[in-house]
């Protein structure tokens, strides 16, 4: 459940429809290698194991929701290991994409993204570092050949937490991966250089709003079903 603070009220998004905008962004990709079906099916089901955890998602003691960077870490291990064994059963190549996303969640993206972590891996720092092990174990312990797809689905994955995380009214910037991003209106972001297929700079999200306000986990929850998510449009433009 990615989380973001808008004032007075909360944004919501869930992961799996996070993971969908990360799809769409694949999909709409202009320069696509002989594996991308399968570099797809990683962006949409990348983070498939949260839907375990989001069944019942958690507020914390001061009733805030809980961001997905400050979950409990064995409960975030377990379920992504689930996921990956699910994703690798329908597309197996896919399923070892996710394997190096989910270990480089523990490795800062391999050296894409120094500052991402969760924030509670320390306290069980022993298990995340067999999970780590488990998972290169797969792959050889670094990208390498794969480096290229690993790297996109960074990207697909970036780029949505980008619309889901930052406050684009207030002109909220970002460089990712060789990409610069600079918002130019609500929803409306200008990308350089311009990476997709012509035409597809429309795109979608589905979050909720809710106020600001302390809540148990069991209120949370029962907002949550009685608010469905509304489809806010988002416009990708080419660069300037």
């Amino acid at each position: 459940m990615i989380v973001r603070d808008l004032g007075d009220s909360w944004q919501v998004v869930m992961q799996t429809d996070h993971a969908e905008l990360s799809r769409d962004f694949a999909r709409a990709w202009a320069d696509q290698g002989p594996q991308h079906a399968s570099l797809t099916v990683a962006a949409e089901r990348h983070d498939d194991g949260w839907a375990v955890w989001e069944q019942a998602p958690r507020v914390d003691d001061a009733g805030r929701p809980v961001n997905f960077l400050e979950v409990d870490v064995r409960s975030h291990l377990a379920f992504y290991r689930a996921g990956i064994a699910a994703i690798t059963e329908q597309d197996p190549h896919a399923g070892l994409l996710v394997s190096m996303h989910g270990a480089g969640i523990y490795k800062q993206r391999y050296g894409l993204d120094p500052g991402l972590g969760l924030s509670r891996a320390v306290e069980v720092q022993g298990e995340v570092d067999a999970f780590v092990a488990e998972q290169e174990a797969k792959f050889g312990g670094d990208p390498g050949e794969l480096r290229a797809e690993y790297d996109l689905l960074q990207l697909y994955d970036r780029l949505s937490l980008y619309f889901c995380l930052r406050d684009l009214e207030a002109g909220e910037e970002a460089e990712l991966q060789g990409y610069r991003l600079e918002p130019a209106g609500p929803w409306q972001v200008r990308i350089s250089p311009c990476p997709f297929a012509d035409g597809a700079d429309g795109f979608s999200l589905l979050r909720r709003v809710l106020p600001k306000r302390a809540r148990s986990s069991e209120e949370f929850l029962a907002e949550l079903a009685a608010n469905p998510a509304e489809r806010t449009e988002i416009s990708v433009l080419g660069g300037s």
